[in-house]
C-alpha cells in the first residue's frame, strides 16, 4: 500500500472561529497552529498548505499564567550595535493586544515559506466584533 500524499488542487480549507476570552496563550497558540498547517486532518501532508482559516476574537482578553504577565519580555534588534530593545508584555499588550497572541503562534510554525504562507491564514481581533460572518466560521474550544 501507497502512503497517500494529498495536493494543493485536492484542498478543502473550513473558516473557525475561536474566543480567546480567558484562556491561556500558550495553549490557544498551540491549537490554532495545529489548525493552521493541517495536522487535526487525516490527510495531513507537511509540504502543503493544507491548514485551515482561523478567526480569533477576544486577543486582549488572553491570560497568561504566574508572574508572567511582569516578566515576559519581547527582544527585537536594529542590526547596528547597541541596538537591541526590549519590550515588556504589559507594554506590548497596551500598544497592540493582538502582537502577543500572534507571535506565539508565528513561533509554533514552520520558519520557511511554508509558515509564512500559513500565518495568512490567521485573523486576530482585539474585540468581540469580527468582519468575517459571509464565511460562516464553525466556532471552536480549546
Amino acid at each position: 500500500m501507497k502512503t497517500y500524499s494529498i495536493k494543493k488542487q485536492e484542498v478543502v480549507k473550513k473558516w473557525y472561529l475561536m474566543d480567546a476570552d480567558d484562556q491561556v496563550l500558550g495553549r490557544v497558540a498551540s491549537r490554532v497552529a495545529s489548525i493552521l498547517r493541517g495536522k487535526h486532518k487525516a490527510t495531513y501532508t507537511p509540504h502543503v498548505d493544507m491548514g485551515d482559516n482561523v478567526i480569533i476574537i477576544n486577543a486582549d482578553k488572553v491570560k497568561l499564567t504566574g508572574t508572567k504577565p511582569f516578566k515576559k519580555v519581547y527582544y527585537r534588534h536594529s542590526g547596528y550595535p547597541g541596538g537591541l530593545r526590549e519590550t515588556s508584555y504589559l507594554e506590548m499588550m497596551q500598544k497592540d493586544p493582538t502582537f502577543a497572541l500572534k507571535n506565539a503562534i508565528k513561533g509554533m510554525l514552520p520558519h520557511n515559506r511554508l509558515g509564512r504562507r500559513q500565518l495568512l491564514h490567521i485573523k486576530i481581533y482585539a474585540g468581540e466584533s469580527h468582519p468575517h460572518e459571509a464565511q460562516k466560521p464553525e466556532k471552536i474550544e480549546i
